[in-house]
C-alpha cells in the first residue's frame, strides 16, 4: 500500500511558478512510475507529467517547455516544477503511482493522492 500526500498548490498570476511536492509512503518508491495529473472543471482528468521508473520522462503538449517533473528517491518525493502558468493550467493536480515501468493511462495508476488545488489568474 503506499499513501501520497501532494502539497504546493495555491493561487498565482499568470506568468507565475509554482512547485508542487508530493511525498510517497514505503520503501520501494523508486521502482514506482510517478506521474502528475490534473481535471479541471467540467474535463476529464489528464496526464500532465509523468517520470517513468526507468528515467524517461513525459510532458503532455499544453506543459511541454514550462512544467518540469523531477523526483527525490532518497526522500520519497515527486515534485512538479511549474513555470509561465496560464489561466489555462488552473485545475486539481493529483500524484499518483504505478507498479508499471511505463504507465501512459490513467488506469495504469492504482495509488492517488488526495489532491491540490492550482488557480491561475489573468
Amino acid at each position: 500500500q503506499v499513501q501520497l500526500v501532494e502539497s504546493g498548490g495555491g493561487s498565482v498570476q499568470a506568468g507565475g511558478s509554482l512547485r508542487l511536492s508530493c511525498v510517497a509512503s514505503g520503501r520501494t518508491f523508486s521502482s514506482y512510475t510517478m506521474g502528475w495529473f490534473r481535471q479541471a472543471p467540467g474535463k476529464e482528468r489528464e496526464s500532465a507529467a509523468i517520470f517513468w521508473s526507468g528515467g524517461t520522462r513525459y510532458y503532455a503538449d499544453s506543459v511541454k517547455g514550462r512544467f518540469t517533473i523531477s523526483r527525490d528517491n532518497a526522500k520519497n518525493t515527486v515534485y512538479l516544477q511549474m513555470n509561465s502558468l496560464k489561466p489555462e493550467d488552473t485545475a486539481v493536480y493529483y500524484c499518483a503511482a504505478s507498479t508499471r515501468a511505463i504507465a501512459i493511462r490513467i488506469n495504469d495508476y492504482r495509488y492517488w493522492g488526495q489532491g491540490t488545488q492550482v488557480t491561475v489568474s489573468s
